[in-house]
């Protein structure tokens, strides 16, 4: 059946007028031999709201993430994720195919999505120190923020902080995979660089949220950009006139930003509107819900799946639970068609 009304993912979103007309009046130039004004304005900006001093504009957030891990590591240096990491479970395994990194996994061990710091200390405290030349050397931490797999969990500010600290501590520095870090700042009612806190390096989406077709940056030190810069290159993801791509990305943070914790507020809506039809699904920490068959049921997340599809809900099956995404173009209008749909379909579920 057709989707009436889709909640696969906040990438779904279509551009807005604004953005649009942003797009038709962008003032490029060729950003591969001499930069993209338009693109150098998106990297000033952003790299200002999260508190860094360089970036560089991507094609993609798969990409930023893989750029910052062939900046950081050497070939065959392990680095630690948080478990179920894109970077680790949704990237193809690029961090260790082209970027040549060792994965090592992070617990949940302070909640859904976040390590402990603790964790980091136990590990560094094994790390051979002045070991032999060929023991496996730890050169970098990966945390995410917010994280998808686990429902769109935050990792606290203070957390955030703490992490990053006692990764410092150990001497190794932080990259942050924080595509959906927009909303993790709503939730708490912060500013994007607070939630993000202070990592050596962090990817942020432009298309997830905020509602901008394509796009995601790499932020951090200037040396470190100047290097990321020619990886990119290498991966083909020098673009030319790409003003035309950041100058929606700028009116998705000038417009979209400030209205984001509408998403959290109607995942919120629609998670009560699940419960009454007896299926698990928590409140959610921002626009992410992870829905599953109540205790005991025989059914399983595919059938609610499937069931939902049926009816012409945008869904996604992720392990074992039923993924929804709330995002820009889901208005109330969609949203009461979604309980609506929700509430003909579920109750025929076994």
């Amino acid at each position: 059946m057709e989707i009436q009304v889709d909640l696969r993912s906040d990438t779904v979103t279509k551009p807005s007028p604004a953005m649009r007309e942003a797009m038709a009046r962008a003032h490029v130039g060729d950003d591969v031999i001499d930069r993209d004004p338009t693109v150098e304005r998106l990297e000033a900006v952003t790299a200002t709201m999260l508190g860094q001093p360089a970036g560089l504009f991507m094609p993609s957030g798969s990409m930023s993430n893989l750029v910052a891990l062939m900046t950081h590591l050497g070939r065959g240096e392990r680095f630690y994720a948080v478990r179920g990491a894109h970077i680790l479970t949704h990237e193809l395994g690029t961090a260790s195919w082209l970027a040549g990194g060792i994965p090592g996994e992070l617990p949940w061990s302070d909640g859904p999505g976040c390590p402990s710091p603790a964790d980091i200390r136990a590990l560094a405290a094994i790390e051979p120190r002045a070991g032999h030349y060929y023991d496996l050397r730890t050169t970098l931490v990966c945390l995410e923020n917010t994280h998808n797999q686990a429902g769109g969990q935050i990792i606290p500010r203070h957390a955030m902080t703490n992490l990053v600290d006692s990764a410092h501590a150990a001497g190794w520095p932080v990259h942050l995979d924080g595509a959906r870090i927009w909303h993790a700042a709503a939730a708490q009612d912060i500013t994007p660089h607070d939630a993000a806190g202070q990592p050596d390096s962090l990817t942020v989406c432009f298309s997830k949220g905020l509602g901008a077709p394509v796009g995601s940056m790499l932020l951090g030190s200037k040396e470190f950009i100047g290097r990321a810069w020619r990886w990119r290159k290498a991966l083909g993801g020098g673009m030319r006139q790409s003003g035309v791509l950041a100058a929606a990305a700028l009116v998705a943070l000038d417009q979209e930003l400030p209205r984001i914790d509408e998403d959290r507020q109607r995942a919120t809506t629609l998670a009560r509107a699940i419960r009454q039809e007896g299926l698990d699904c928590p409140d959610p920490a921002t626009n992410i819900l992870m829905v599953r068959p109540p205790p005991g049921s025989d059914a399983s997340a595919g059938d609610i799946w499937a069931a939902w599809r049926s009816a012409g809900i945008g869904c996604l099956l992720m392990g074992d639970a039923v993924r929804l995404v709330l995002h820009r173009d889901i208005d109330m209008a969609g949203l009461t068609t979604a309980i609506m749909l929700i509430n003909e379909v579920t109750k025929k579920v076994g």
